[in-house]
């Protein structure tokens, strides 16, 4: 993949794992896409495959909050006609290029209101995720304890208990490295807690 990568001319990014913010925009389209697949399959679940067609129908058609237009107007330049639609208004045009030319218009407005619409989105978001979260900072060679996923148990430890070491940072992301077993991982800021040390006088 570093070769690929050096060929293509792409920064490949790695994301931390079980942190879906790292894949905003495939995670958001999950969380609403499954959902809408779950409930039109059947109780076999083994026919959902028939449903995918119109689920991306109705992604593609439907007005997102974070852009104000749907996929489909963002592509096209224009509102998607739907069988229950009127008819839509016919247009004159007096050359062959004015088509192409009044498209281009309509996209251009759309791309440049739907960057507004972003900016002001993510801004609003981030406004409200800093207020709940905090952004911890650790130094190397930190000990720290690590958050452990899938418990099903409310009383199972959450955190490791064996502390492990920062080696490297490039925030949000901790390389961090197990003392007893000398294996490294990666991880992000919010799944890492501090060691509290006293020490004595």
């Amino acid at each position: 993949m570093e070769s690929i990568a050096k060929l293509i001319g792409y920064n490949h990014i790695f994301s931390s794992v079980y942190h879906p913010q790292s894949n905003e925009m495939i995670e958001r389209f999950n969380a609403t896409f499954v959902p809408q697949i779950a409930k039109l399959q059947d109780l076999e679940n083994n026919n959902w495959d028939e449903f995918l067609s119109p689920v991306v129908f109705a992604y593609n058609t439907s007005i997102h909050a974070t852009t104000n237009y749907s996929p489909f107007q963002l592509k096209f330049g224009r509102e998607p006609r739907l069988p229950t639609d009127k008819p839509s208004s016919s247009f004159t045009f007096n050359k062959p290029n004015d088509y192409y030319v009044q498209l281009k218009k309509n996209l251009l407005i759309i791309q440049q209101h739907t960057s507004d619409n972003i900016i002001h989105r993510q801004r609003q978001y981030k406004i409200n995720y800093d207020k709940q979260h905090p952004d911890p900072h650790y130094e190397i060679n930190d000990p720290v304890l690590i958050k452990i996923h899938g418990i099903k148990k409310k009383l199972e430890q959450k955190y490791s208990i064996i502390p492990k070491i920062i080696l490297r940072k490039q925030h949000p992301i901790d390389w961090v490295k197990d003392e007893k077993t000398q294996v490294e991982s990666r991880v992000h800021v919010n799944d890492i807690r501090s060691i509290l040390i006293l020490k004595s006088i």
